[in-house]
This record gives structure tokens, sequence and C-alpha cells, in this order.
């Protein structure tokens, strides 16, 4: 990890996920923050980093071998086709069906999809509808 960016200006700083099977949930999270375009960095064999997101292995120092629980995380995509192709790959890599993608009733435009990861974490997709942002994110430089 020579150089490393991060997109930051958004409520949460970072989350972490502690797993059961770390290579299963690394093949799952790897295919759906793809198609949501979001680099994963693969670290050792112990963890993965995605922006915000870290998801490590029971075995790992950081989680003193406990699970964190079932959360609810929602990704932003930036299209209906992009939730589509979340949940898609998501059921392909280990996921299992919470919601099929289709309109919410939480706001007018909101489309999203819900599946489950492989330890039970409800992991949704939400395009918001058409919007205008000042700016994508705020993008943070590391040399390391």
């Amino acid at each position: 990890m020579e150089n490393y960016r991060l997109h930051r200006g958004r409520l949460i700083d970072h989350i972490q996920l502690v797993v059961n099977n770390f290579e299963t949930s690394k093949a799952f999270y790897s295919a759906v923050l793809s198609v949501l375009e979001i680099p994963v960095i693969n670290t050792d064999d112990d963890y993965i980093w995605a922006d915000e997101l870290v998801v490590s292995s029971v075995k790992s120092p950081a989680s003193a071998g406990q699970l964190t629980g079932r959360h609810h995380l929602a990704f932003q995509a930036r299209s209906r086709e992009t939730v589509d192709a979340f949940y898609h790959a998501a059921l392909s890599h280990g996921g299992r069906d919470n919601g099929a993608p289709g309109e919410r009733t939480y706001h007018p435009g909101y489309y999203a999809a819900f599946v489950l990861d492989p330890d039970g974490n409800n992991i949704e997709a939400v395009y918001h509808g058409e919007a205008e942002r000042s700016t994508q994110s705020v993008e943070i430089s590391f040399s390391l």
C-alpha cells in the first residue's frame, strides 16, 4: 500500500465487520463493492479495507475473537442499474435475498435492493434518484 486515497465528508468514518468465514466474506464483498466501483484493498490474510469499511476475520487481532453481530449497511449506488447489478453480484457470491431491487416508500425515487451477507448482515445498495451534489466527496491522499 504505497498510496491510498480515502473519501471523507460523510457521516461514518469507518465500520468493522468481523466475520466467521473470511474467505467467503472476502469473495462476497469484493464482488459487490466492485459493482459499486468501491476499490477493495487486500491488506493481509486477516482483513480487507474498502474506504470506510473493514471486513476482518474473527481470528484477526482487532476482533479479539468476537463477531460483530448483525448490522445493516447501505451503500450509495450511482443508478438503478447499479442497484440491480449489486443484487445479482451479491446473490452470485454467497448473498441471500432480503428484498429484490425496487422502489421503496422511504421517499420518492428511493430505489434499493437488500441482501444478507454470508454472516447475516443486511446489506443494501440504494439509489436516491436524480440529485445535484456540490462534490462527490472530499479526497484525502496518504503516502505510506
